[in-house]
């Protein structure tokens, strides 16, 4: 695909935007979660790791060799995976309290997706023997 790296670093720099976005909101708590704000739970902050994730995905999908796509390969299964996991823990209810998913959330899916996919497009040209 011709355009897979250029999308691959836009859809980075959309994850790093949604990590600032809410992902939820807790109505009994009163409290918006989102990837860099999360008190009032034990959630930690998961927005740190996708930003890791997505400086990296930039860097590797900037470089035109191919140890670096492989390796971006990598990166962006690992950040895909902290995705569902982070989608798994904010969604699911609690004690009777559901939280309510907000365009953040959903952002941080679709962009980790797109990045997965755009890595396993990469447009690299290797010499001929």
């Amino acid at each position: 695909m011709k355009y897979s790296q250029t999308l691959g670093i836009a859809f980075s720099f959309l994850l790093i935007v949604a990590c600032f976005l809410p992902w939820c909101s807790i109505a009994s708590k009163n409290i918006v979660i989102s990837g860099m704000e999360t008190t009032g739970t034990v959630l930690g902050k998961p927005g740190y790791m996708h930003i890791f994730f997505a400086v990296f995905s930039i860097l590797f999908f900037s470089i035109p060799k191919v140890w670096s796509k492989r390796i971006n390969l990598v990166v962006m299964a690992l950040n895909f995976a902290w995705a569902m996991r982070n989608y798994l823990l904010m969604s699911t209810c609690s004690a009777g309290d559901c939280p309510e998913k907000k365009i953040g959330i959903y952002l941080v899916i679709i962009s980790s997706i797109l990045m997965f996919l755009m890595a396993f497009l990469p447009k690299i040209k290797l010499k001929e023997d």
